[in-house]
């Protein structure tokens, strides 16, 4: 083995571990912890890998902050772990190796908005949520959607996308600039808010989905858009997923503007009909978007619908429905939460092992579970956590026309005969 990789692996020794950590409490006092359960949470994982905590928990609220806990990492040799919100499935943030999770929650500040120039500089704790939310008084939104309320950082940390990507892209294609501090502490600045430059290396594109091991995100510069005049949605259900995938590429290849799509096959309508308590046809369906004017939304409808009648020889029928101005369609609410519906679909075992967990943390014997019912019978047990009862908690039970009738259609209007349901 080289010099260079016997020096790459060597580990911290225990001495030198343990001083780090006494810095860091004297540094940040009530924002360090090495608490189980909070170093659990920074270790969550829905893979196969088990959850490895890390040594401690330090939450940083400024890029000074960040610089110092990198540099006392990097003397001791001790890995960093970069926090957003949790949300990623592939367990980036496990520390195998033991080390420091550095939580940039808290680093949640939106610090410019351009609206003239179509974006803003954030701090990598804004989740994508938060900052729709401050721009929708300015007509603008950031259109990446992955589905969780992820962290800007970490969706860049990540590369993350969504079902809007066929149209708006990637977090490659939608950040312009980027601040990320080293591993020896260096603070990085790349790029600028031009739109386009052939100057130099593109580092941006480098540490966007580098997921944390080349440096911590502490700024990004967004690329934004105006949210338009009219959002529709579309469910197209098909007899075969390779029907399905034909439209797709037939829609595409006609130039038609799609601001959304995902496809579902019948095991996943199937969990999610039973997740969320609705009746969708057990079959491979296209979830659509979009996006323009009420005349040119209505236009796209209709020649995805003639895309489908023509190819497959559906009758087009009369297409139904209203647009709607919000950002969070129906089938997107619905899609949002699936990565939770499989496991419904054994749900009894999950809703009883949730509440003997339930009655654990309370202090009840479990045993008892069958004799006196629920620990706390006014939340429903959902996997690891509980949802209170109230609607407005209620992600598996859509309200209104929803209930018992599949997705929101508007009252008194028929399906279309070709299957399409066209959602408020």
């Amino acid at each position: 083995m080289s010099a260079f990789m016997a020096d790459a692996v060597e580990r911290p020794s225990g001495e030198a571990k343990r001083a780090l950590l006494a810095k860091l409490s004297a540094r940040f006092a009530n924002r360090f912890s090495t608490g189980t359960a909070l170093r659990e949470q920074h270790a969550n994982t829905l893979t196969w890998i088990k959850c490895e905590p890390p040594d401690a928990v330090v939450f940083a609220e400024s890029t000074p902050e960040v610089i110092e806990v990198v540099r006392l990492c990097a003397e001791a040799r001790v890995p960093v772990i970069p926090f957003g919100t949790g949300t990623s499935l592939e367990g980036q943030v496990n520390a195998p190796f033991g080390g420091i999770s550095l939580d940039l929650s808290r680093m949640n500040r939106i610090l410019a908005v351009h609206a003239e120039d179509f974006d803003c500089v954030v701090e990598p704790g804004v989740t994508r949520k938060a900052l729709n939310d401050h721009l929708r008084d300015l007509g603008l939104f950031f259109s990446i959607d992955p589905g969780a309320d992820a962290s800007l950082g970490g969706m860049a940390a990540t590369r993350a996308s969504g079902t809007n990507a066929v149209r708006y892209g990637t977090m490659r294609d939608n950040v312009l600039s980027l601040g990320a501090v080293m591993a020896d502490g260096a603070l990085l600045k790349t790029g600028n808010r031009a739109r386009k430059s052939s100057s130099g290396y593109d580092l941006t594109r480098l540490l966007i989905g580098s997921e944390g091991t080349l440096g911590i995100i502490t700024e990004l510069t967004l690329k934004l858009h105006g949210i338009p005049e009219t959002i529709l949605s579309a469910v197209c259900p098909f007899a075969t997923i390779e029907g399905a995938c034909n439209a797709t590429i037939a829609a595409m290849q006609i130039g038609l503007p799609l601001a959304r799509i995902e496809l579902a096959d019948e095991v996943q309508i199937r969990a999610c009909n039973a997740y969320s308590h609705l009746t969708l046809g057990e079959q491979p369906t296209l979830f659509l978007e979009f996006h323009g004017t009420a005349a040119s939304t209505r236009e796209q409808v209709e020649s995805f619908a003639e895309t489908k009648r023509g190819r497959w020889g559906l009758p087009l029928g009369g297409a139904s429905g209203r647009t709607h101005q919000t950002m969070a369609g129906a089938p997107w609410r619905l899609l949002g939460g699936t990565w939770l519906a499989p496991g419904r679909r054994c749900g009894h075992h999950r809703r009883l092992r949730a509440d003997l967990h339930a009655c654990r943390l309370r202090g009840r014997d479990p045993r008892r579970y069958r004799e006196h019912g629920p620990a706390r019978p006014h939340l429903r047990p959902c996997g690891r956590r509980q949802f209170p009862r109230h609607a407005a908690f209620r992600c598996r039970q859509p309200s209104g026309a929803a209930r018992g009738a599949g997705l929101p259609r508007p009252p008194g209007r028929p399906r279309a005969a070709h299957g399409w349901h066209l959602l408020r």
